[in-house]
């Protein structure tokens, strides 16, 4: 599924000639750029009103930075589904549930607990 949308969006920008503008350094500048206009959906609002108030908006915020996201993995040749399993593995180690279930802290608090310099 992944691999569809990104060969859909890789064609929605191959028809464009949006390639040329597409670098690694411009996308990653976008996926920020979309992140700080869903972040701007929630500014002096709690949680609950932003996501009352802009249902659709916050989708499509949502949509632009996958698209993005997904864009600039395929302009690096990253494997998607590779890499994002790969950092949830690497997180499973550093967020061991037994360690981290139910709280909101850094994993570096739970290496501090343990009385390791583990970064």
């Amino acid at each position: 599924m992944i691999e569809d949308i990104t060969k859909a969006i890789d064609r929605f920008a191959e028809e464009r000639d949006w390639g040329q503008y597409h670098n690694p350094k411009d996308l990653a500048i976008s996926v920020s750029l979309e992140a700080s206009e869903l972040l701007e959906l929630f500014q002096w609002r709690t949680a609950s009103e932003a996501v009352e108030e802009y249902p659709e908006e916050l989708k499509e915020e949502l949509a632009d930075i996958m698209i993005y996201c997904l864009r600039f993995a395929s302009v690096m040749g990253y494997d998607v589904e590779d890499i994002i399993l790969s950092k949830l593995a690497r997180n499973a180690v550093k967020y061991p549930v037994s360690k981290a279930k139910g709280k909101k802290d850094k994993y570096t608090a739970y290496t501090q607990e343990a009385g390791s310099d583990e970064k």
